[in-house]
């Protein structure tokens, strides 16, 4: 059953013509969802409604300003703090190459030599092994085994795809 347009006539409180409230009346005889909707309304409009004490908006608007003054210095505490606390975390992870960058180029140039090379030397060695492996992998696992790794993956990729449509969608109307 859509409840679309009836909770849209009923929440909007728009005027309808005669076939849309024959319509509507006959949907709230069937529908538990929308008749509650309905009662709520009606029981909403008539409330008395209550005039606020005296100065109540003077009073709000000074904890509004309050607030505001708060929530400002929270957020500069917050920036300030992030950005110390950044500058302290490159400080460390910057350190020793500042130090020496201030001593003589020539401990500079040979560090940096030494760093491309470990670079360079570890690169290939992965790459060899990572091709060793993929030569040698395929003959111990049989074909049932390859299948099975490979349904294991498109598993755990539809599970995954299907979390993420299901956190990202908004669900929308009353579901009875």
């Amino acid at each position: 059953m859509k409840h679309r347009p009836f909770e849209n006539w009923l929440l909007d409180s728009q005027l309808l013509d005669s076939k849309q409230k024959h319509e509507l009346d006959i949907h709230l005889r069937t529908c538990k969802a929308c008749s509650a909707i309905a009662e709520a309304i009606l029981a909403l409009r008539s409330s008395k409604q209550v005039k606020p004490a005296p100065g109540f908006s003077s009073r709000w608007s000074d904890r509004l300003v309050l607030a505001r003054r708060t929530q400002r210095r929270r957020t500069i505490l917050g920036i300030t703090l992030f950005c110390l606390g950044g500058l302290v975390f490159f400080g460390v992870l910057a350190g020793p190459t500042v130090s020496s960058l201030i001593g003589s180029p020539g401990e500079w140039l040979s560090g940096m030599v030494k760093s491309l090379l470990f670079i360079y030397t570890n690169l290939t060695a992965i790459l060899g092994a990572s091709s060793v492996i993929f030569r040698i992998l395929p003959g111990f696992i049989p074909p049932f085994g390859w299948l099975v790794i490979l349904s294991t993956l498109s598993g755990l990729g539809l599970l995954w795809s299907v979390s993420i449509w299901r956190l990202t969608r908004f669900p929308q109307g009353v579901k009875s």
